[in-house]
């Protein structure tokens, strides 16, 4: 119990937001009282022991040398607490002001109005789309949303997004996470989605047009929205930094070139996916003009609507349909083309070279490996 109080704690949850999660999510009763004994006994407090400036700058210094770069103070303080390193927003607006000035009144925009958006629950739809902006490099995103809640349900890069039974992989295995199914979902037209709406209306058992809502990319709101998100967070590092490869003549859009890239720089952007999606779900968005729209923690509107004064509109999944779905999807397994994969295992055991969490090392990788297959290629001819 104590590792559950801790993680909610480093998620920046307040008390009253951990004791109801601890009730909703694990069947966990808990005064306040007792909370903040536990609290104080694992030395977890919010405002004695903070982490020391030049370390919180450190840490804030390391994030700005990779996707880091593309985030505002709320959501670098959001990080920070998810790293175990106890500060506040000021500090942190601070510090960022300090480091990266220029990246601050960079990030000083305006925003659109948007037609606005009702959901009446959460799991009342699921907003799934593909997001393209890394494609041309061979890493291929694709996402879902709660459109109550916001909460992202799943947020995956691979080496494709045109297999549907991929796309129904990650639907399935979303519905296995949440003991369920949502009551509607969201999709554009592509063949990619084709096995994804035939889960949904098998688990439904009704008729597509009840279940599914098909339609452009463009008017699927909820996660377009979202989709400029995740490129100020994070896409538009990695599109810099691909265009700069690719710039310098060390990518021209070859089976090989989009290969390696996957090898070498798929898992670092998955990591940095997973941790965009653990920042965003247990952030708090703010209220806006919209009344129908609530502001809250993604975490908790998702699993305690009655906060809300909503219900909860997952269908409960029966198991035999699961497995027989199972037969139709495909999960993520080699990161590029299993040769290629296979090839790159052998070179770097060979050159003894090795993988990086670093991206500039993850890029002399790529570029060492590049040269030793081109060289390989030429002896061939």
């Amino acid at each position: 119990m104590e590792n559950i109080i801790g993680d909610y704690f480093r998620r920046g949850f307040t008390n009253r937001e951990i004791i109801i999660l601890l009730e909703e999510s694990h069947n966990i009763k808990l005064s306040f009282r007792t909370l903040e004994r536990t609290l104080c006994r694992n030395q977890l407090w919010r405002r004695r022991n903070k982490t020391d400036e030049a370390e919180v700058a450190r840490f804030i210094h390391q994030q700005l040398q990779t996707s880091g770069r593309q985030h505002g103070y709320r959501w670098m303080h959001q990080k920070c607490w998810l790293s175990g390193i106890i500060t506040d927003r000021e500090t942190v607006r601070q510090l960022m002001r300090l480091l990266d000035g220029q990246g601050v009144d960079l990030r000083a925009r305006g925003r659109l109005r948007r037609r606005m958006y009702n959901s009446r629950g959460p799991n009342y739809v699921w907003h799934i789309d593909g997001y393209d902006k890394l494609k041309p490099y061979g890493i291929c995103i694709n996402g879902c949303i709660d459109g109550f809640s916001r909460k992202i349900i799943w947020l995956e890069a691979y080496k494709t997004n045109n297999d549907p039974r991929v796309i129904a992989g990650y639907f399935l295995q979303a519905v296995a996470e949440n003991n369920g199914f949502p009551q509607r979902i969201r999709i554009d037209h592509g063949t990619e989605n084709t096995h994804l709406a035939d889960m949904q209306t098998f688990f439904r058992d009704t008729a597509s047009s009840e279940c599914v809502t098909l339609g452009p990319s463009t008017g699927n709101q909820r996660i377009e929205r979202w989709w400029s998100t995740l490129r100020s967070q994070c896409i538009q590092f990695w599109m810099d930094h691909f265009e700069q490869l690719k710039e310098d003549g060390h990518f021209v859009d070859t089976f090989t070139d989009k290969c390696l890239i996957q090898f070498c720089f798929q898992h670092f952007i998955q990591e940095e996916l997973d941790e965009i999606v653990s920042a965003w779900n247990c952030h708090r968005i703010r209220p806006t003009h919209n009344p129908r729209a609530p502001s809250g923690r993604p975490s908790i509107m998702f699993a305690v609507p009655s906060l809300y004064g909503v219900q909860n509109f997952l269908h409960p999944v029966e198991q035999t349909k699961l497995s027989i779905c199972q037969e139709e999807c495909l999960f993520k397994d080699y990161p590029c083309d299993e040769d290629v994969f296979q090839l790159c295992v052998e070179l770097m055991a060979e050159h003894n070279l090795v993988m990086s969490d670093d991206v500039y090392e993850i890029t002399d990788l790529y570029l060492q490996l590049r040269e030793l297959i081109l060289q390989g290629l030429d002896l061939e001819e």
